[in-house]
């Protein structure tokens, strides 16, 4: 019914005489300025943009050279993706809307030339600030560069933007996750982003380094820090401008649209439960009672859209009013609309997970939500260490190369990555969130469906496992039939191998016990 649904609003969108929603005429002819569109979000909220509001003018993409590749190629690339694929078939003259703008969020100044920088001071309505490195692990110099310093030169270019009609910055729903109540508000910051940059662009790469677990303190990871100095960033340098901050919690793949599970990465949750359908990762730590606090990307997307046409709504009636307009902030997470745990998330992901299992498996399912830190390091050596060792092993007789410790170094890197995400719990005020929602108009309800409150996690977890089959395995649903040959002998396999290892375990005991008794 939903898709019925969005598919006929889409289509009268097209028609001459139809009546646009709020949201749809707050885009009409407005020119859109993305920054991180080649990435996951950024990607969804394009083809959302181009598919759903139609009559947007033009639309200026931030894309840096890449790889060999230089900005109108990444550009081109970007459209390549089947995700675009609706909304090719039913705009099939986006393209013209599509402008291209070299830069680079590392660079001072973005990267951009003077003409680039006048045409986006001359012509830019509404700005989406996504671009971050969401790498947890990443150097404080780069982490600086891109989520902080990028955010005050974004900003500060929008107030010279005579046009600007609303800046949306999106942050994380855990940028202040040393807190233990997070709510909907700037939280003071441990170091001002100005001295921060200062001394990531005068102090040596070994002197910043040194300095990073100082200048974290409680935070656990360079990513969740930076976006917190980011939010100070727009706390002092949006004065005066139609700024909102989102603050998506953790992020997943579509719901539905445009096309069920689509997704492209593999960061956190998503990670795990790959790593557990192929049968490498078989433990984690994770407090399984805990709240999972996901969020699928269509409806990430649909709700920033929505918040932009809010933020420049609240900005407008402040300055009737004569008010001074305080910068909102929305908490886009589930854990007050439809909350979780990460038992629900792991049973539902193995459940629909069987289903569909994967050609590419090397081992059955078998995954362990260790809470406490000792058992989860016990199982890490007897279900990941001795296995790798052992197989590694084999491969030297045979005369080539180890290569499963290597890669247990690396997913027990990811993994202690995510943990402190996994173990913990945090109570969130969502209030100007789901007042977004209740704001919005039968019609802009449906075409741009945000509100985690109807979300059916059932509905999301029956296709969940197959999209990351097909879109990160790129295992396509036809060797489906071979997969659970596969899957049926693997069952069996590890069933032998657990009653070898449960014998090998009570010989083992037997001898103990009978030593001790023969002392």
């Amino acid at each position: 019914m939903y898709e019925m649904e969005l598919q006929a609003c889409n289509n009268n969108i097209g028609e001459k005489n139809f009546e646009l929603t709020e949201i749809q005429e707050f885009y009409n002819d407005a020119n859109i300025f993305i920054t991180g569109s080649t990435g996951f979000l950024g990607k969804i909220l394009l083809e959302k943009l181009l598919r759903s509001c139609p009559h947007i003018s033009t639309l200026y993409l931030l894309v840096r050279n890449k790889k060999g590749n230089d900005m109108d190629t990444r550009v081109n690339q970007i459209f390549d993706d089947n995700i675009f694929d609706l909304m090719k078939k039913e705009r099939p003259k986006f393209r013209h809307k599509i402008v291209g703008i070299s830069g680079d969020c590392s660079l001072p100044d973005l990267g951009l030339s003077m003409q680039d920088r006048k045409l986006l001071m001359d012509e830019v309505n509404i700005i989406f600030h996504v671009a971050a490195t969401v790498r947890f692990d990443e150097k404080l110099k780069t982490a600086v560069a891109i989520n902080v310093r990028a955010s005050q030169e974004m900003l500060l270019l929008a107030h010279q933007m005579p046009k600007l009609k609303s800046y949306i910055h999106v942050s994380t729903a855990f940028s202040n996750c040393t807190s233990k109540i997070i709510e909907e508000k700037f939280q003071p910051t441990s170091i001002d982003y100005k001295t921060l940059i200062i001394m990531s662009e005068t102090l040596s790469d070994k002197m910043m380094d040194s300095l990073t677990p100082i200048i974290l303190n409680k935070y656990p990871n360079t990513y969740a820090f930076t976006k917190q100095i980011a939010e100070d960033v727009v706390r002092q340098c949006g004065a005066g401008l139609p700024v909102g901050v989102t603050r998506p919690s953790i992020v997943v793949s579509t719901y539905k649209e445009p096309i069920r599970a689509w997704i492209n990465n593999m960061y956190g949750a998503t990670g795990v439960v790959t790593g557990a359908g192929v049968g490498l990762v078989r433990t984690l730590h994770c407090d399984p009672d805990s709240n999972a606090n996901i969020i699928p990307v269509d409806m990430c997307v649909n709700s920033m859209i929505s918040t932009a046409w809010d933020v420049c709504k609240q900005f407008q009636e402040a300055k009737q009013q004569g008010k001074n307009f305080e910068i909102p902030i929305y908490n886009y997470e589930s854990s007050c609309s439809k909350p979780i745990t990460w038992r629900y998330f792991m049973d539902s992901s193995i459940r629909y997970g069987m289903i569909t299992p994967t050609v590419k498996a090397i081992w059955y399912f078998s995954l362990g939500l260790q809470k406490y830190y000792i058992p989860y390091l016990l199982s890490i050596f007897f279900l990941h260490t001795l296995p790798a060792a052992f197989i590694d092993g084999i491969l030297l007789l045979l005369g080539k190369s180890p290569k499963m410790s290597k890669a247990y170094r690396k997913i027990h890197k990811f993994t202690n990555v995510i943990s402190y995400f996994a173990t913990r719990s945090w109570t969130f005020r969502s209030e100007n969130a789901q007042k977004l929602c209740d704001k919005m108009s039968h019609k802009d309800k449906e075409l741009f469906f945000s509100d985690l409150r109807k979300l059916d996690w059932d509905d999301f977890f029956q296709y969940y496992l197959q999209g990351v089959r097909i879109h990160l395995l790129n295992d396509p649903i036809e060797t489906l039939e071979q997969a659970q040959i596969k899957w049926r002998r693997l069952y069996w396999l590890h069933q032998f191998v657990k009653t070898i290892v449960g014998l090998l375990l009570m010989v083992l005991l037997w001898f103990i016990v009978s030593y001790l008794f023969s002392q």
